[in-house]
Protein backbone atom coordinates (compact mmCIF):
# COMPACT_ATOMS: atom_id res chain seq x y z
CA UNK A 1 0.00 0.00 0.00
CA UNK A 2 2.70 2.32 0.83
CA UNK A 3 4.19 2.07 -2.35
CA UNK A 4 1.25 2.39 -4.04
CA UNK A 5 0.98 6.31 -2.71
CA UNK A 6 4.46 6.83 -3.13
CA UNK A 7 3.91 5.78 -7.01
CA UNK A 8 0.85 7.95 -7.16
CA UNK A 9 2.57 10.83 -5.46
CA UNK A 10 5.63 10.77 -7.63
CA UNK A 11 3.91 10.40 -10.60
CA UNK A 12 1.53 12.63 -9.72
CA UNK A 13 3.98 15.36 -9.29
CA UNK A 14 6.11 14.88 -12.25
CA UNK A 15 2.98 14.91 -14.39
CA UNK A 16 1.64 18.28 -12.38
CA UNK A 17 4.41 20.50 -12.43
CA UNK A 18 4.91 19.25 -16.08
CA UNK A 19 1.71 19.93 -17.64
CA UNK A 20 1.99 23.37 -15.21
CA UNK A 21 3.97 24.71 -16.99
CA UNK A 22 2.74 24.76 -20.17
CA UNK A 23 -0.53 26.00 -18.45
CA UNK A 24 1.69 28.93 -16.52
CA UNK A 25 3.14 30.23 -19.86
CA UNK A 26 0.25 29.61 -22.13
CA UNK A 27 -2.04 31.64 -19.70
CA UNK A 28 0.75 34.38 -20.06
CA UNK A 29 0.50 34.29 -23.44
CA UNK A 30 -3.30 35.13 -23.45
CA UNK A 31 -3.89 31.65 -24.72
CA UNK A 32 -7.55 29.69 -23.55
CA UNK A 33 -6.59 27.02 -21.49
CA UNK A 34 -9.34 24.31 -21.71
CA UNK A 35 -8.97 21.80 -19.42
CA UNK A 36 -5.86 20.72 -17.62
CA UNK A 37 -5.52 16.96 -17.05
CA UNK A 38 -3.41 14.46 -14.87
CA UNK A 39 -4.20 11.22 -16.79
CA UNK A 40 -5.74 9.48 -20.25
CA UNK A 41 -8.93 8.08 -20.62
CA UNK A 42 -12.15 8.60 -18.49
CA UNK A 43 -12.34 11.92 -15.92
CA UNK A 44 -12.44 10.50 -12.46
CA UNK A 45 -12.47 13.62 -10.57
CA UNK A 46 -12.98 17.19 -11.96
CA UNK A 47 -13.34 21.19 -10.88
CA UNK A 48 -13.55 24.16 -13.14
CA UNK A 49 -11.78 27.24 -11.75
CA UNK A 50 -11.92 30.33 -14.02
CA UNK A 51 -11.66 29.63 -17.73
CA UNK A 52 -9.94 26.37 -17.17
CA UNK A 53 -11.47 22.36 -16.19
CA UNK A 54 -9.11 20.52 -14.02
CA UNK A 55 -9.18 16.79 -14.31
CA UNK A 56 -7.99 13.63 -13.12
CA UNK A 57 -8.31 10.92 -15.83
CA UNK A 58 -8.62 7.22 -15.12
CA UNK A 59 -4.50 6.03 -17.11
CA UNK A 60 -1.66 6.89 -15.00
CA UNK A 61 -0.26 7.51 -18.46
CA UNK A 62 0.61 11.31 -18.68
CA UNK A 63 -0.97 14.23 -19.38
CA UNK A 64 -1.94 17.62 -21.06
CA UNK A 65 -3.16 21.19 -21.20
CA UNK A 66 -5.93 21.17 -24.43
CA UNK A 67 -5.66 24.87 -25.29
CA UNK A 68 -7.52 26.27 -27.92
CA UNK A 69 -6.56 26.77 -31.52
CA UNK A 70 -4.47 23.12 -31.37
CA UNK A 71 -6.88 21.41 -31.97
CA UNK A 72 -9.83 22.15 -35.11
CA UNK A 73 -12.66 23.89 -32.78
CA UNK A 74 -15.49 21.20 -32.33
CA UNK A 75 -18.84 23.49 -32.40
CA UNK A 76 -19.98 25.57 -35.61
CA UNK A 77 -22.45 28.25 -36.34
CA UNK A 78 -23.29 27.61 -40.26
CA UNK A 79 -26.13 29.62 -42.32
CA UNK A 80 -29.21 28.44 -41.79
CA UNK A 81 -29.23 27.15 -37.73
CA UNK A 82 -31.44 28.31 -35.85
CA UNK A 83 -29.69 29.24 -32.60
CA UNK A 84 -31.16 31.42 -29.32
CA UNK A 85 -28.66 34.27 -28.07
CA UNK A 86 -28.34 35.51 -24.87
CA UNK A 87 -27.28 39.68 -24.75
CA UNK A 88 -25.38 41.02 -21.92
CA UNK A 89 -26.05 44.44 -20.51
CA UNK A 90 -23.65 46.23 -23.50
CA UNK A 91 -26.21 44.11 -25.78
CA UNK A 92 -23.45 42.45 -26.57
CA UNK A 93 -23.88 37.88 -27.43
CA UNK A 94 -22.80 36.46 -23.96
CA UNK A 95 -24.13 32.66 -25.08
CA UNK A 96 -24.50 31.01 -27.97
CA UNK A 97 -27.73 28.05 -27.13
CA UNK A 98 -27.28 25.67 -29.84
CA UNK A 99 -30.30 23.48 -28.63
CA UNK A 100 -33.09 22.98 -26.07
CA UNK A 101 -33.48 26.73 -26.63
CA UNK A 102 -37.11 26.31 -25.20
CA UNK A 103 -35.65 26.49 -22.16
CA UNK A 104 -34.34 30.00 -22.22
CA UNK A 105 -37.46 32.25 -22.93
CA UNK A 106 -35.69 35.24 -22.62
CA UNK A 107 -33.49 34.76 -25.60
CA UNK A 108 -33.75 35.96 -28.93
CA UNK A 109 -33.90 33.03 -31.18
CA UNK A 110 -32.71 33.78 -34.91
CA UNK A 111 -31.52 32.08 -38.28
CA UNK A 112 -28.22 32.42 -38.94
CA UNK A 113 -27.06 34.19 -42.12
CA UNK A 114 -23.41 34.46 -41.50
CA UNK A 115 -21.04 34.34 -38.51
CA UNK A 116 -17.88 35.08 -37.72
CA UNK A 117 -16.84 33.64 -33.89
CA UNK A 118 -13.10 33.90 -33.94
CA UNK A 119 -11.64 37.42 -35.98
CA UNK A 120 -14.80 39.78 -36.14
CA UNK A 121 -16.93 38.22 -33.09
CA UNK A 122 -20.38 38.57 -35.18
CA UNK A 123 -23.27 36.89 -35.66
CA UNK A 124 -26.10 38.12 -38.19
CA UNK A 125 -29.34 36.26 -38.78
CA UNK A 126 -33.38 36.92 -39.23
CA UNK A 127 -35.09 37.15 -35.69
CA UNK A 128 -37.78 34.90 -35.29
CA UNK A 129 -41.51 36.88 -35.24
CA UNK A 130 -40.13 40.55 -36.76
CA UNK A 131 -40.31 41.60 -39.93
CA UNK A 132 -37.66 39.91 -42.66
CA UNK A 133 -35.01 42.46 -41.76
CA UNK A 134 -30.99 41.11 -41.19
CA UNK A 135 -29.74 41.93 -38.18
CA UNK A 136 -26.27 42.03 -36.52
CA UNK A 137 -25.39 40.86 -33.44
CA UNK A 138 -21.80 41.66 -31.80
CA UNK A 139 -20.52 38.64 -29.75
CA UNK A 140 -18.34 39.25 -26.52
CA UNK A 141 -15.06 38.14 -26.40
CA UNK A 142 -15.93 36.05 -23.00
CA UNK A 143 -18.90 34.16 -24.77
CA UNK A 144 -20.05 30.60 -24.52
CA UNK A 145 -21.72 28.42 -26.57
CA UNK A 146 -24.16 26.39 -24.50
CA UNK A 147 -24.84 22.53 -25.66
CA UNK A 148 -27.38 19.90 -24.16
CA UNK A 149 -27.17 22.82 -20.83
CA UNK A 150 -23.38 22.69 -20.70
CA UNK A 151 -21.19 25.63 -21.67
CA UNK A 152 -18.28 26.12 -23.75
CA UNK A 153 -16.47 29.00 -24.22
CA UNK A 154 -16.08 30.79 -27.55
CA UNK A 155 -12.22 30.96 -28.51
CA UNK A 156 -11.37 34.30 -30.67
CA UNK A 157 -8.17 34.10 -32.38
CA UNK A 158 -6.47 36.59 -30.57
CA UNK A 159 -6.98 33.68 -27.84
CA UNK A 160 -5.83 30.55 -29.95
CA UNK A 161 -2.84 29.13 -29.90
CA UNK A 162 -1.87 29.75 -33.28
CA UNK A 163 -2.57 33.18 -33.18
CA UNK A 164 0.74 33.68 -30.64
CA UNK A 165 4.22 34.80 -31.94
CA UNK A 166 6.73 31.99 -32.06
CA UNK A 167 8.58 32.73 -29.35
CA UNK A 168 4.99 32.67 -27.15
CA UNK A 169 4.57 29.35 -28.48
CA UNK A 170 7.96 27.66 -28.20
CA UNK A 171 8.26 29.58 -24.29
CA UNK A 172 4.12 27.24 -23.83
CA UNK A 173 5.69 24.07 -25.12
CA UNK A 174 9.54 24.13 -23.27
CA UNK A 175 7.98 25.09 -20.37
CA UNK A 176 6.77 21.32 -19.40
CA UNK A 177 10.24 19.47 -19.40
CA UNK A 178 11.71 23.10 -17.79
CA UNK A 179 9.78 22.59 -14.91
CA UNK A 180 10.31 18.88 -14.64
CA UNK A 181 14.33 19.76 -14.79
CA UNK A 182 12.87 22.65 -12.10
CA UNK A 183 11.57 19.78 -10.00
CA UNK A 184 14.53 17.71 -10.01
CA UNK A 185 16.85 20.76 -8.77
CA UNK A 186 14.17 21.48 -6.04
CA UNK A 187 14.37 17.68 -4.49
CA UNK A 188 18.29 17.25 -5.01
CA UNK A 189 18.95 20.50 -3.12
CA UNK A 190 16.17 19.95 -0.52
CA UNK A 191 18.21 16.24 0.01
CA UNK A 192 21.59 18.77 0.47
CA UNK A 193 19.63 20.28 3.32
CA UNK A 194 18.59 16.59 4.60
CA UNK A 195 21.57 14.73 4.57
CA UNK A 196 23.67 17.04 3.49
CA UNK A 197 26.10 17.73 0.33
CA UNK A 198 29.24 15.57 0.31
CA UNK A 199 32.23 17.66 0.84
CA UNK A 200 36.63 16.55 0.23
CA UNK A 201 37.85 17.73 3.60
CA UNK A 202 39.76 14.26 5.00
CA UNK A 203 37.12 14.80 7.99
CA UNK A 204 35.22 11.94 9.57
CA UNK A 205 31.18 12.40 9.28
CA UNK A 206 28.79 10.43 11.27
CA UNK A 207 29.98 7.26 12.95
CA UNK A 208 28.47 4.15 13.39
CA UNK A 209 27.88 2.57 16.70
CA UNK A 210 29.50 -0.53 15.96
CA UNK A 211 32.34 0.67 13.63
CA UNK A 212 36.14 0.32 14.36
CA UNK A 213 36.83 3.99 14.33
CA UNK A 214 34.12 4.66 17.18
CA UNK A 215 35.32 1.58 19.25
CA UNK A 216 39.33 2.97 18.79
CA UNK A 217 38.12 6.90 20.34
CA UNK A 218 37.53 8.54 16.79
CA UNK A 219 34.77 11.35 16.65
CA UNK A 220 32.51 12.59 14.31
CA UNK A 221 34.34 16.22 12.85
CA UNK A 222 37.80 14.87 13.98
CA UNK A 223 39.90 16.12 10.33
CA UNK A 224 42.45 13.43 9.59
CA UNK A 225 45.99 14.98 9.39
CA UNK A 226 47.65 11.75 8.53
CA UNK A 227 47.37 7.55 8.43
CA UNK A 228 50.53 5.82 8.92
CA UNK A 229 52.94 8.56 8.12
CA UNK A 230 51.08 9.33 4.58
CA UNK A 231 49.52 12.75 4.98
CA UNK A 232 45.45 12.94 3.69
CA UNK A 233 44.38 15.99 2.01
CA UNK A 234 40.52 14.71 0.93
CA UNK A 235 38.20 12.25 2.03
CA UNK A 236 38.95 10.16 -1.17
CA UNK A 237 42.61 9.64 0.00
CA UNK A 238 41.55 8.58 3.60
CA UNK A 239 39.03 5.87 2.01
CA UNK A 240 41.53 4.82 -0.32
CA UNK A 241 44.21 4.08 2.11
CA UNK A 242 41.22 2.28 4.80
CA UNK A 243 39.96 -0.03 2.01
CA UNK A 244 43.84 -0.92 1.23
CA UNK A 245 44.27 -2.10 4.65
CA UNK A 246 41.81 -4.52 5.95
CA UNK A 247 42.51 -5.88 9.57
CA UNK A 248 46.07 -3.93 9.81
CA UNK A 249 46.34 -1.42 12.76
CA UNK A 250 46.56 2.15 11.30
CA UNK A 251 47.71 5.38 13.17
CA UNK A 252 45.70 8.00 12.40
CA UNK A 253 46.92 11.34 13.14
CA UNK A 254 43.99 14.05 13.61
CA UNK A 255 42.92 17.65 14.55
CA UNK A 256 40.18 17.79 17.10
CA UNK A 257 39.59 21.54 17.65
CA UNK A 258 42.33 22.63 17.44
CA UNK A 259 44.54 19.59 19.39
CA UNK A 260 46.46 17.15 17.67
CA UNK A 261 45.68 13.74 18.85
CA UNK A 262 46.59 9.96 17.79
CA UNK A 263 44.65 6.57 17.04
CA UNK A 264 45.18 3.09 16.29
CA UNK A 265 42.39 2.19 14.26
CA UNK A 266 41.55 -1.76 12.58
CA UNK A 267 39.84 -1.61 9.71
CA UNK A 268 36.93 -4.66 9.81
CA UNK A 269 37.30 -6.80 6.66
CA UNK A 270 34.32 -6.60 4.19
CA UNK A 271 33.53 -8.79 1.23
CA UNK A 272 33.16 -6.23 -1.90
CA UNK A 273 32.65 -9.17 -4.27
CA UNK A 274 35.57 -11.14 -4.86
CA UNK A 275 38.10 -8.43 -2.71
CA UNK A 276 38.25 -7.92 0.57
CA UNK A 277 38.39 -4.17 1.80
CA UNK A 278 38.88 -2.31 4.76
CA UNK A 279 35.88 -0.32 6.57
CA UNK A 280 35.95 1.71 10.14
CA UNK A 281 32.09 2.50 9.88
CA UNK A 282 32.82 5.95 9.20
CA UNK A 283 30.51 8.26 6.69
CA UNK A 284 32.02 11.12 4.40
CA UNK A 285 31.74 14.40 5.40
CA UNK A 286 28.80 16.43 4.67
CA UNK A 287 28.17 20.07 4.59
CA UNK A 288 24.12 21.16 5.39
CA UNK A 289 24.37 25.05 4.24
CA UNK A 290 22.08 26.69 1.87
CA UNK A 291 25.40 27.45 -0.38
CA UNK A 292 26.49 23.71 -0.62
CA UNK A 293 23.09 22.13 -1.13
CA UNK A 294 22.27 24.45 -3.77
CA UNK A 295 25.79 24.03 -5.52
CA UNK A 296 24.70 20.00 -4.91
CA UNK A 297 21.90 20.30 -6.37
CA UNK A 298 22.76 22.05 -10.07
CA UNK A 299 25.58 19.24 -9.76
CA UNK A 300 23.24 16.27 -9.12
CA UNK A 301 20.85 17.58 -12.06
CA UNK A 302 23.21 17.91 -14.41
CA UNK A 303 25.11 14.77 -13.52
CA UNK A 304 21.91 12.65 -13.69
CA UNK A 305 21.11 14.84 -17.00
CA UNK A 306 24.42 13.36 -18.69
CA UNK A 307 23.64 10.01 -17.48
CA UNK A 308 20.71 10.13 -18.95
CA UNK A 309 21.34 11.58 -22.21
CA UNK A 310 24.67 8.70 -22.40
CA UNK A 311 22.07 5.62 -22.14
CA UNK A 312 19.64 7.52 -24.89
CA UNK A 313 23.21 7.50 -26.86
CA UNK A 314 23.66 3.76 -26.53
CA UNK A 315 19.62 3.26 -27.20
CA UNK A 316 20.38 4.72 -30.50
CA UNK A 317 23.38 3.15 -31.48
CA UNK A 318 21.96 -0.10 -30.22
CA UNK A 319 24.38 -0.25 -27.37
CA UNK A 320 21.05 -0.85 -25.14
CA UNK A 321 18.32 -2.97 -25.99
CA UNK A 322 14.66 -1.94 -26.30
CA UNK A 323 13.95 -4.64 -23.79
CA UNK A 324 15.68 -3.13 -20.94
CA UNK A 325 13.65 -0.12 -20.69
CA UNK A 326 10.51 0.44 -18.18
CA UNK A 327 7.38 1.40 -18.53
CA UNK A 328 4.81 2.13 -15.60
CA UNK A 329 4.85 -1.77 -14.61
CA UNK A 330 8.48 -1.39 -14.21
CA UNK A 331 8.63 2.41 -12.47
CA UNK A 332 6.66 0.85 -10.15
CA UNK A 333 8.49 -1.93 -9.44
CA UNK A 334 11.67 0.19 -8.87
CA UNK A 335 9.56 2.35 -7.15
CA UNK A 336 9.04 -0.13 -4.41
CA UNK A 337 12.50 -1.51 -4.15
CA UNK A 338 13.46 2.07 -3.72
CA UNK A 339 10.53 2.88 -1.30
CA UNK A 340 12.24 0.10 0.92
CA UNK A 341 15.56 1.75 1.18
CA UNK A 342 13.73 4.78 2.69
CA UNK A 343 12.58 8.71 2.25
CA UNK A 344 15.80 9.85 0.93
CA UNK A 345 16.43 7.64 -1.56
CA UNK A 346 12.63 7.74 -2.83
CA UNK A 347 13.32 11.79 -2.94
CA UNK A 348 16.28 10.77 -5.15
CA UNK A 349 14.77 8.63 -7.34
CA UNK A 350 12.06 11.15 -8.19
CA UNK A 351 14.59 13.59 -8.98
CA UNK A 352 15.88 10.79 -11.29
CA UNK A 353 12.35 10.25 -12.79
CA UNK A 354 11.58 13.93 -12.94
CA UNK A 355 14.70 14.92 -15.10
CA UNK A 356 14.29 11.54 -17.26
CA UNK A 357 10.69 12.47 -18.15
CA UNK A 358 11.88 16.39 -19.19
CA UNK A 359 14.85 14.56 -21.77
CA UNK A 360 12.57 12.37 -23.03
CA UNK A 361 10.07 15.22 -23.49
CA UNK A 362 12.83 17.23 -25.59
CA UNK A 363 13.04 14.34 -28.05
CA UNK A 364 12.53 15.40 -31.79
CA UNK A 365 9.48 12.49 -31.77
CA UNK A 366 5.62 13.76 -32.91
CA UNK A 367 3.54 14.24 -30.46
CA UNK A 368 6.31 14.91 -27.87
CA UNK A 369 7.10 18.06 -26.74
CA UNK A 370 10.21 18.35 -28.40
CA UNK A 371 8.40 17.35 -31.71
CA UNK A 372 6.43 20.38 -31.26
CA UNK A 373 9.72 22.39 -31.22
CA UNK A 374 10.65 20.78 -34.42
CA UNK A 375 7.67 22.02 -35.96
CA UNK A 376 8.42 25.62 -35.05
CA UNK A 377 11.84 25.18 -35.20
CA UNK A 378 10.55 24.65 -39.74
CA UNK A 379 8.37 27.34 -39.66
CA UNK A 380 11.30 29.81 -38.39
CA UNK A 381 13.09 28.20 -41.37
CA UNK A 382 10.44 28.82 -43.92
CA UNK A 383 9.20 31.86 -42.37
CA UNK A 384 5.51 30.02 -42.44
CA UNK A 385 4.12 27.91 -39.86
CA UNK A 386 3.60 24.04 -41.53
CA UNK A 387 -0.10 23.24 -42.53
CA UNK A 388 -2.13 22.86 -39.22
CA UNK A 389 -3.77 19.18 -40.44
CA UNK A 390 -0.65 17.95 -41.98
CA UNK A 391 1.19 18.48 -38.66
CA UNK A 392 -1.79 17.32 -36.50
CA UNK A 393 -1.64 14.21 -38.62
CA UNK A 394 2.32 13.40 -37.85
CA UNK A 395 1.32 14.33 -34.15
CA UNK A 396 -1.61 11.69 -34.49
CA UNK A 397 0.36 9.45 -36.00
CA UNK A 398 3.70 9.50 -33.43
CA UNK A 399 1.51 9.65 -30.83
CA UNK A 400 -0.15 6.06 -31.54
CA UNK A 401 3.51 4.88 -32.56
CA UNK A 402 4.46 5.84 -28.97
CA UNK A 403 1.31 4.12 -27.67
CA UNK A 404 2.25 1.12 -29.14
CA UNK A 405 5.89 0.99 -27.62
CA UNK A 406 4.60 1.59 -24.20
CA UNK A 407 2.51 -1.63 -25.19
CA UNK A 408 5.29 -3.24 -25.60
CA UNK A 409 7.49 -2.28 -22.97
CA UNK A 410 4.97 -2.51 -20.43
CA UNK A 411 4.98 -6.35 -21.65
CA UNK A 412 8.17 -6.63 -21.59
CA UNK A 413 8.08 -5.23 -17.96
CA UNK A 414 5.36 -7.78 -16.71
CA UNK A 415 7.27 -10.60 -18.04
CA UNK A 416 10.51 -9.48 -16.28
CA UNK A 417 8.68 -9.26 -13.15
CA UNK A 418 5.91 -12.00 -13.11
CA UNK A 419 6.74 -14.59 -15.34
Amino acid sequence: MNTVIAFVIIFGALVFFHELGHLIFAKRAGILCREFAIGFGPKIFSFKKDETVYTIRLLPIGGFVRMAGEDPEMIEVKPGYNIALLLNKENKVEKVILNNKEKYPQARVIEVEKADLEHEMYITGYEQGEDEVLQRFEVSDHSFFVVDGQEVQIAPYNRQFSSKTLGQRTAAIIAGPAMNFLLAFVILFALGFIQGAPVEDPKLGQLTEDGAAKEAGLQENDTVLSIDGEDTSSWLEVVEIIRDNPETELTFIVDRAGETLQFEVVPEANKAGEVTIGRIGAFGPVDKSFSSSLQYGFVETYTWTKEILFGLGQLVTGQFSIDMLSGPVGIYDITDQVADSGVVNLMRWAAILSINLGIVNMLPIPALDGGRLLFFLIEALRGKPIDRQKEGLVHFVGFALLMLLMLVVTWNDIQRIFL
